[in-house]
């Protein structure tokens, strides 16, 4: 059973800590929302950021890619990484320069992640990145079959070290600048998805499904 928060001395934060949160629940509200994870890590004294797709089951992050990138290769050595996944939600344009800044919603998890091997888990961890994505895709799309699968790299990521760190609300300006005549205050910013647009060589009579036509990230 997980258990509710998992802060350590590493994803403590000492800089603004007021935004911290540690709390499991609110963490992984966040990355259910998230579509793209950076991973960070470390190869010959090399730093590398890498973007990718992922998916959580549980108390493990799900990470896929090419069997062939180097960052799947390396990070399933047990190479300590960090992953970080950030929901931008509004720009704060405060009355100085200094004082702008960013709504924002994010997560950092530090640890090592390992290949799965296990062909039922590979699978089922393939279909909830997928699910992750796109509610309801999996059961219409062609299913991976052996040489995809085998060209496919899936990584497990136990979420055990993390913390999110939250930023919601006001300009928050220096007094003496709440007298200087300039426009203050709150873009707010969300992920709003358009109308779907029809393949070309979609066949005859096919329709937008539900979850395409609704589509929400929303949760």
């Amino acid at each position: 059973m997980s258990q509710p928060s998992a802060s350590s001395a590493r994803t403590r934060l000492v800089r603004e800590a007021d935004r911290a949160v540690y709390d499991r629940g609110a963490a992984y509200k966040i990355l259910d929302e998230g579509f793209i994870c950076h991973v960070g890590f470390v190869v010959d004294g090399q730093p590398f950021v890498i973007p990718t797709g992922y998916g959580r089951v549980g108390d493990n992050l799900y990470i896929h890619g090419s069997a062939a990138s180097r960052m799947l290769r390396r990070v399933n050595e047990g190479i300590a990484v960090c992953v970080t996944v950030t929901l931008l939600d509004g720009l704060v344009l405060a009355r100085s320069i200094f004082n702008h800044s960013m709504n924002y919603r994010s997560v950092v998890i530090l640890g090592a992640a390992r290949a799965v091997t296990d062909p039922k888990e590979k699978l089922e961890a393939l279909r909830l990145l997928s699910e992750h994505i796109l509610p309801g895709r999996w059961v219409e799309s062609r299913q991976p079959n052996e040489k995809e699968l085998k060209a496919t790299s899936v990584l497990r990521l136990p979420i055990e070290e993390f913390s999110a760190k939250v930023r919601q609300g006001p300009v928050v300006d220096d007094e003496e600048d709440y007298a200087f005549s300039t426009w203050a205050g709150v873009i707010p910013l969300e992920m709003v998805a358009g109308q779907p647009i029809d393949d070309e060589r979609l066949m005859p009579g096919v329709r937008v499904p539900e979850y395409a036509r609704g589509y929400t990230r929303k949760r």
